[in-house]
């Protein structure tokens, strides 16, 4: 947190204005915080969702130079960007592509100037983001575009945190990414992030193979063979606890979890349904590798839902207090 901020000022994006984004804004919005909570987003938009969905929402434009304070029930600060055409709920739009991307790049700019502590992101629609013409893999990477770092993929839910490494590859590409220096630079950030952000002093990670029984000796693939067991072994040599490389289909088992304070997964399929099982509605997506603190909900934009009252806030909650827990607030 800036030392300036004796309150943590989190930045919230919600995402696609046509999705469940605005309206978990508003829902949050009704409970107080610790914190102080920033909406980036189209003051109006957020107007139209709480009248959909009649809850109460005072709105007030944020004043960068006031000191932060707790956010207040039924309140929210908002630092307004305007949408470029009327935002529809459930009805995707190309023109509002580059109003999402205007509201993170005002997150990331406001966490590296030290205005916000934290950033916490809605969902955005990956679709009609390339269907507008700009070349968009995800918000990891685009924020990774602004604020530099190497960033990791994390998701966690209480009771498993799974870090991949890679993100979102077709699967023909993943083996081709899993290098000797991408697969080691991830395991340093993994095992650095859980020592400063998570405060676990020495961190114990297993490790998936990629292939079905990591392999089989060779038999089933030679990546395991190849790349990861020598770089796990020179991690070992510097004093990183590591396990592996483990059989995707057993590592996830309670015996295996009851050791573990991360697993690393090869890829995103490989990971994930298990983690999106045990603990949907109540996980975090959280960018590691970054310098600043960013956390993200677990699911889509739910276009359906939208501006119905029936999406579901736990994800957004749990991304707030996985962000605040980081900044040592408390919350």
């Amino acid at each position: 947190m800036p030392a300036t901020q004796t309150v943590p000022r989190i930045a919230l994006t919600p995402g696609e204005p046509a999705g469940i984004g605005p309206d978990l804004c508003v829902m949050l919005a009704q409970q107080s915080q610790p914190f102080e909570l920033v909406a980036i987003v189209d003051p109006k938009l957020l107007a139209v969702r709480a009248e959909l969905l009649d809850l109460p929402l005072s709105i007030a434009e944020f004043v960068p130079d006031r000191p932060a304070v707790p956010q207040t029930a039924g309140s929210i600060a908002v630092l307004p960007v305007e949408l470029t055409a009327p935002a529809v709920s459930g009805q995707l739009n190309e023109a509002n592509a580059r109003y999402v991307l205007k509201t993170i790049t005002r997150a990331v700019r406001g966490c590296l100037d030290g205005l916000f502590a934290a950033m916490v992101t809605g969902p955005v629609h990956k679709g009609i983001i390339n269907a507008a013409g700009i070349a968009f893999s995800g918000h990891t990477e685009y924020i990774a575009g602004i604020s530099g770092g190497q960033p990791v993929m994390m998701l966690a839910t209480p009771g498993l945190r799974v870090a991949l490494a890679t993100t979102h590859l077709p699967l023909a590409e993943v083996s081709r990414a899993i290098t000797h220096n991408r697969l080691r630079t991830v395991l340093r950030i993994l095992h650095q992030e859980l020592q400063t952000r998570m405060a676990i002093a020495d961190p114990r990670i297993l490790v998936c193979g990629l292939n079905p029984h990591a392999g089989e000796g060779g038999h089933l693939g030679r990546e395991e063979i190849e790349i990861i067991e020598p770089v796990l072994a020179g991690l070992r040599l510097q004093g990183l606890a590591l396990e592996g490389p483990l059989p995707a289909d057993t590592v996830f088992t309670p015996d295996y979890l009851s050791r573990a304070d991360a697993i690393l997964a090869m890829y995103h399929d490989q990971g994930l349904p298990v983690l999106k099982h045990m603990g949907f509605g109540k996980s975090v997506n959280i960018s590691l590798g970054l310098p600043l603190i960013r956390t993200s909900v677990d699911h889509g934009t739910a276009l359906e839902l939208a501006g119905t009252g029936k999406a579901n806030p736990g994800s957004l909650e749990y991304a707030l207090q996985s962000a605040a827990e980081m900044l040592g607030s408390g919350a």
